[in-house]
Formats: C-alpha cells, sequence, structure tokens
C-alpha cells in the first residue's frame, strides 16, 4: 500500500487481507479498486462482498494485521521492488529463492514471456 499517495492505503490492504481470511481477497480487491473515493465505510464493503461482517469487524480492528502488510511491504523493498507493478522471477535454491530478474511497470506479454524463456534457459544450464 502506498499510503504517501492514498491515505487509506493500508486499511484497504487490510480490507483486502480480513476479506482473504474468508475467501474472498479478489472480490474485496476489485470493489476496492472500483470505489477509491468511496472507501469508508468498510463495512459496507465487507457487506457487499458477502463476508461475515462481524469477524470481518474484528479483523479490522487487529492492529497486528497492519504489522503483518507492513512487514510485506519491507520484504518487498529489500526484494528491490521499487514501483508498482513489480515482477519478480526467481530461482530455487538451497536456501530458499533468488531474485534473478526484476520486470517493473506494466510490460506486453511478449516483454514477460522473453524474460521466462531467459530465466528458463539459464536454470537449465
Amino acid at each position: 500500500p502506498l499510503e504517501r499517495i492514498h491515505p487509506l492505503a493500508l486499511k484497504a490492504a487490510q480490507a483486502a487481507r480480513c476479506a482473504g481470511d474468508q475467501g474472498k481477497f479478489w472480490e474485496m480487491h476489485a470493489r476496492l479498486f472500483s470505489k477509491q473515493r468511496e472507501l469508508e465505510p468498510w463495512s459496507a464493503h465487507a457487506q457487499a462482498v458477502g463476508v461475515d461482517e462481524t469477524r470481518f469487524g474484528r479483523c479490522m480492528e487487529d492492529e497486528s494485521v497492519q504489522k503483518r502488510i507492513r512487514a510485506n511491504v519491507e520484504g518487498a523493498v529489500q526484494a528491490g521492488v521499487s514501483s508498482t507493478p513489480t515482477f519478480l522471477l526467481a530461482k530455487s535454491t538451497e536456501d530458499g529463492l533468488r531474485v534473478v530478474r526484476r520486470l517493473r511497470g506494466a510490460a506486453p506479454y511478449s516483454m514477460f514471456k522473453s524474460e521466462i524463456e531467459a530465466v528458463l534457459a539459464e536454470v537449465g544450464r
């Protein structure tokens, strides 16, 4: 969430995560993007996507959810993510994943295809 661009971005990320806990992440994600100027009250979105509003409300009040989101942001920064969208192509190593390409910005399918093919060729060696 880019809070410097949108003051409710963190809460919107939290709403998506809370809806996701009930299997409705993408429904909430789509709704929030379509209603960016009408984000509050959050309960209206919960009702619209069909999640349990009481459970959703408890999740929205849970500060640990925001802490996990902030930790994810920090992990993205450490991985070299500096813009949205950013796509990371990685390969498996004994120590976990190693990022081998960062693709920044919207790009055509052909660019993704060629980058993925290049990574696969390298891994095959």
